[in-house]
């Protein structure tokens, strides 16, 4: 069964090959009425998250918002597809950092990069744009329970020269790489499944359960803290702002780097809500009234 869903997947990559990008996102626009109107994929999620995030927002500029991030969801999903086929420089081009030279006073005094891109804009097109730097990039992924689906992602994503890592090896990769500079690639805001280890902080009105790992390896083998704003310029085109949290990890408190990247998170999805990934569900998590807090 795997093997036939493989190869169905890659039907639809192959069939993404040959259409234009003028011609994408007339499938986008066919996705969103399927997802949004049809199937109504995670619309009760998606309202109660806006809702609660945005209680001071009316029904009319909820219902704009909700019906926004289901075309942002469905940009993005035909453009992860047509990445598959499309040439490194064309990524590069329509995935552009436009702010690398900020980071060159830090060179010399940290041992790599962590970057931490969001579930805002595409951020799938990272695994291959993150070349772009000066440091190479180790991008950690969530592999795909189906390996031969996955391993032809794996593939296809590195084939810019990053090398994916699973994020369940994640001690083992800092280990392993841990004399040589890179700019590790982290997905910022996924949800923690280590709830004793996870910092909780005050994020869109709601207590909410960050991961630990970025500030614990940014602290422990000296790296530079980066957050990736990836915002949407047009259709198919996209720029990455980075941004220094912290020039001493070292010596920050504990939690202050999640704190400071919770932060400029909700900075950027306060002024833009529609490009976040709003179908996630970000808040399934709990907090635990004897949790210490983190402010």
């Amino acid at each position: 069964m795997n093997l036939i869903l493989s190869f169905i997947a890659r039907f639809f990559i192959a069939l993404f090959a040959i259409v234009p990008f003028r011609l994408l996102y007339i499938f986008s626009d066919f996705l969103y009425f399927i997802l949004y109107k049809v199937l109504k994929y995670r619309v009760n999620v998606v309202r109660d998250n806006l809702k609660k995030s945005f209680p001071e927002k009316s029904d009319k500029e909820i219902k704009r918002l909700e019906k926004l991030s289901y075309k942002n969801l469905s940009d993005i999903t035909v453009e992860s597809l047509k990445a598959f086929t499309m040439s490194v420089e064309q990524i590069y081009k329509r995935h552009k950092v436009i702010n690398e030279e900020e980071l060159i006073p830090y060179f010399d005094n940290f041992n790599g990069v962590i970057a931490l891109p969001n579930h805002y804009g595409n951020w799938e097109w990272g695994a291959l744009s993150c070349m772009q730097l000066t440091w190479p990039g180790v991008v950690l992924y969530k592999p795909l329970s189906n390996k031969h689906l996955n391993n032809y992602v794996k593939k296809n994503r590195s084939r810019s020269g990053s090398d994916l890592r699973s994020i369940y090896n994640t001690a083992r990769v800092f280990i392993e790489t841990k004399n040589k500079k890179f700019n590790y690639v982290m997905a910022a805001d996924q949800s923690p499944s280590n709830l004793k280890k996870s910092y909780w902080i005050d994020f869109l009105g709601r207590k909410t359960a960050f991961l630990h790992g970025p500030e614990l390896y940014a602290k422990k083998y000296n790296y530079l803290p980066v957050f990736v704003d990836i915002q949407r310029v047009k259709r198919g085109y996209y720029e990455l702002e980075l941004s220094v949290l912290t020039d001493n990890p070292k010596e920050t408190k504990d939690g202050e780097i999640t704190a400071l990247l919770a932060a400029k998170l909700e900075e950027v999805v306060i002024k833009k809500p529609e490009n976040w990934l709003w179908s996630h569900k970000r808040w399934k998590l709990k907090y635990p009234e004897q949790q210490p807090e983190t402010n």
